[in-house]
């Protein structure tokens, strides 16, 4: 969380909200808008390029990649990248360069087992930034183990913005610190956890308590 400033949690807000709600992906491959990406070249790289670009440009990517998961790849994958077991948990997915191999090679060629397609080959349908995009959320969904020990903190922080009577300074702090102490599965540096999104949705939205309490109210019952 130290890499992460509190003007960075700010904009999340607007970024991360509306990725709660998406439900399961469609079957036919969604396009991705990723014009808020920096253009990355033509050749496809071996390296999520935006891991390490900074704050800005990692934002968009988780936003934009949660977007793109959410219509193209929840489905099999799970809601939030919680796999259900029909297909590989991506959460365990290694955030270096192995894992980015492996990520990249099933995203372009697809996977087939015994005649039977079982993934499509999205390269040349979404294309490298949509690629990266998703790659970058979820190498950053949190440890969900480490939110369930803090759940009760978390739904007794969502029951009083609830009550709109709420120190919203402490409880940004709070929920910082929260969001500080949960890991990724992949060894990324920071978890999009929904502590960290109802932090920046607070931030950004003082006078708001409804989203920042739906937040937690959705990423606790998407975790179960």
């Amino acid at each position: 969380m130290s890499t992460m400033t509190r003007a960075a949690l700010a904009s999340a807000a607007a970024l991360f909200s509306a990725s709660l709600a998406l439900a399961h992906g469609d079957v036919a491959p969604q396009p991705v808008n990723t014009d808020a990406l920096p253009d990355i070249g033509e050749d496809w790289l071996t390296e999520n390029p935006y891991r390490d670009a900074g704050e800005e440009v990692w934002q968009a990517a988780v936003s934009i990649g949660a977007s793109g998961y959410n219509q193209n790849c929840a489905r099999c994958h799970g809601l939030e990248v919680i796999s259900g077991g029909l297909a590989p948990d991506l959460r365990f997915l290694e955030a270096e360069e192995y894992g980015d191999e492996w990520f990249m090679e099933r995203f372009r060629e697809g996977y087939t087992q015994n005649g039977i397609t079982k993934m499509p080959a999205f390269g040349e349908l979404l294309g490298q930034k949509a690629a990266w995009a998703i790659r970058t959320y979820v190498e950053t969904r949190p440890d969900d183990a480490m939110i369930d020990e803090r759940q009760d903190e978390l739904k007794a922080i969502r029951d009083h913005l609830a009550s709109g009577d709420v120190d919203v300074d402490a409880t940004v702090a709070r929920l910082t610190e929260i969001a500080g102490e949960i890991e990724t599965l992949s060894g990324a540096p920071v978890a999009d956890s929904i502590a960290f999104r109802a932090a920046g949705q607070l931030q950004a939205y003082p006078d708001d308590l409804t989203h920042a309490a739906e937040t937690l109210t959705i990423g606790l019952s998407a975790a179960h």
